[in-house]
């Protein structure tokens, strides 16, 4: 095999046609991740992009929007306990997971549904 892989260029999460105000104040106020410009022909379906230089989150438009409860991205944070207590202030419930020996992990889900794991750096 003369080829591997090298990253996770982005994650894609759905999000119910005209929940980019709820994105924009989770992922942007929130997690702290900067709206990047969608090219043209994609910006017309809705949704938004989000990343920091190192995490990409993509949200698209799903028109027979389920949120998904199993699949997930799990992100890596500095401050964990300073993130959750940003998440829990902003009305965010966020549940911690002991079930992994060695990871301080939680979850938190996002204004549509979306579980995303948190996992301490």
């Amino acid at each position: 095999m003369g080829y591997q892989l090298v990253a996770v260029d982005h994650v894609q999460l759905a999000m119910p046609r005209g929940g980019e105000p709820e994105a924009r104040d989770f992922y942007q106020a929130v997690l702290g991740l900067e709206e990047r410009p969608k090219p043209a022909v994609l910006a017309a379906r809705g949704g938004c992009w989000f990343s920091n230089g190192r995490v990409a989150l993509h949200l698209g438009v799903e028109e027979d929007f389920r949120p998904a409860r199993k699949a997930h991205p799990a992100l890596v944070v500095e401050d964990l306990d300073a993130l959750c207590g940003s998440l829990e202030s902003a009305g965010h419930r966020v549940l911690f997971d002991g079930e992994v020996p060695g990871v301080r992990h939680c979850y938190v889900d996002d204004p549509f549904g979306n579980r995303i794991e948190l996992i301490e750096a």
